[in-house]
């Protein structure tokens, strides 16, 4: 019996033609972020680890509510899935917001908007790698595009080098989210990913509420007259929110945060980070109309070139049918 000497170079599939159910949850999870720069300009001036804090405790109740009533079963994490999970509380939720909070000390919001929307080409290069697999030629062409639509849509703006290291900080804090949440998404699923995120969160971001917050004068909200520090600051600084400020932290922890997150992490372990990363360019697109619909002048030819440009991106990026590069 004899073989064969020859043999057959191995195939390489193509990429399948992704489904609009499994892309929608994404679309309008990116959406809902975008719609957050037009709501978060009413906590300016608000303690922020405290506010955030509040934020991410009531969306992990919020999630975990929702998750009884669907009947999804919460896995509690073990080994070294509690890093991966603290990572991504720790990185997307905590450092992102410090990172935004310094990096507009020393640059033009535009600056640290341009940095994250540069997010996909980071996911395009580096999701697939964690998922087992390899970059898609088709993802990687189309992330520039996307981008350079995303930057049409914000413009450009000044900066130092500061503003520089925070927008790089912001930029990778925002791949971390979702990367990080890569090893997870297995066993946990959306939802299991974003409650052990929020929380974990929220756990954080009281710590450091309590630890940085000034001291500041007792108010009428119970606490003694005086300077005081430490969680009755924390107390102190959630008096001082007003009815506006309230009623955007819930914005927040209802749409941005509970629902953004499960349908963004939904999209993700449907279609992989990296066709998911091309999404991202939804964001800027839709603070775009946030803007404009909260009283902000209509957008200008830049602007409906960039959203010209993003679609294109996502048309080049989303559809199947190339090798693996």
């Amino acid at each position: 019996m004899s073989t064969s000497a020859t043999s057959t170079a191995p195939s390489v599939a193509p990429m399948p033609s992704v489904s609009p159910r499994d892309l929608a949850p994404g679309v309008i999870g990116m959406a809902l972020v975008g719609s957050s720069v037009t709501v978060s300009r009413s906590l300016v001036g608000a303690p922020l680890f405290a506010s955030q804090a509040v934020r991410y405790a009531a969306a992990a109740l919020i999630l975990i509510a929702l998750a009884r009533v669907a009947g999804v079963p919460l896995l509690r994490p073990r080994g070294r899935e509690w890093l991966w999970l603290a990572g991504i509380a720790g990185t997307g939720l905590v450092l992102f917001n410090v990172a935004v909070v310094r990096g507009v000390a020393h640059a033009e919001p535009a600056v640290i908007a341009v940095a994250v929307a540069s997010v996909p080409i980071l996911l395009g290069l580096v999701g697939p790698l964690l998922e087992g697999g390899r970059p898609s030629r088709r993802v990687l062409l189309a992330a520039p595009v996307v981008v350079a639509g995303a930057v049409l849509v914000e413009g450009t703006g000044r900066t130092d080098a500061a503003g520089v290291g925070w927008a790089a900080l912001a930029l990778a804090c925002e791949a971390g989210f979702t990367l990080l949440a890569v090893p997870v998404l297995g066993r946990h699923g959306a939802w299991g990913v974003s409650v052990h995120a929020v929380w974990l969160g929220a756990v954080m971001l009281a710590g450091l509420a309590v630890f940085t917050q000034r001291p500041v004068s007792g108010t009428a909200s119970g606490l003694a007259s005086g300077p005081v520090s430490g969680p009755a600051a924390f107390v102190a600084g959630l008096g001082s929110l007003t009815a506006g400020q309230w009623a955007a932290v819930g914005y927040l922890a209802v749409l941005v945060t509970a629902v953004a997150f499960l349908l963004w992490y939904r999209t993700v372990a449907a279609v992989g980070s990296g066709r998911a990363g091309l999404l991202t360019g939804v964001a800027p697109l839709a603070a775009a109309a946030a803007g404009m619909l909260g009283g902000g002048s209509a957008p200008g030819p830049a602007v409906w070139l960039g959203l010209a440009v993003v679609i294109a991106g996502l048309a080049l990026g989303l559809r199947g049918g190339d090798a693996r590069a």
